[in-house]
């Protein structure tokens, strides 16, 4: 039975941009495999089910196959099946949404934009 590395697998389809980033994650309890935290050395093989806490999200992944190198983003449903829940996504999308974007290039915020941002965010707008 083929088996990878879970810091290895997490780098492979993309939920984590360096192997490093994924070994760190598994270091500081971030990963669990079949509801079992798992050190980065922990093999993956196909049926486990990956949980990965980003932020205030947890992600579930079942392992459909493994990958023998890094995929790209239009082959990913191949390799792993997303079951996350809804209210998680949901979560996530709140989270984006409540974030202030400026766009690239205006530098700070004046006194007056920052006063009106924190107005906004108090209610009083």
């Amino acid at each position: 039975m083929l088996e990878v590395r879970i810091d290895k697998f997490l780098w492979e389809i993309r939920q984590f941009k360096t192997r490093t980033l994924a070994s760190d994650a598994c270091r500081n309890g971030k990963v669990k495999v079949n509801h079992q935290l798992a050190k980065s050395s922990r093999n993956v093989v196909v049926g486990d089910v990956v949980e990965i806490r980003k932020g205030a999200v947890l992600y579930e992944l079942l392992v459909l196959q493994l990958p023998n190198g890094r995929v790209s983003a239009k082959l990913l449903p191949q390799y792993v099946e997303d079951r996350t829940d809804p209210m998680q996504l949901e979560m996530l999308q709140v989270a984006r949404s409540t974030t202030v974007y400026r766009p690239k290039g205006t530098g700070r915020p004046t006194k007056k934009e920052r006063r009106d941002l924190e107005s906004y965010f108090d209610g009083e707008f």
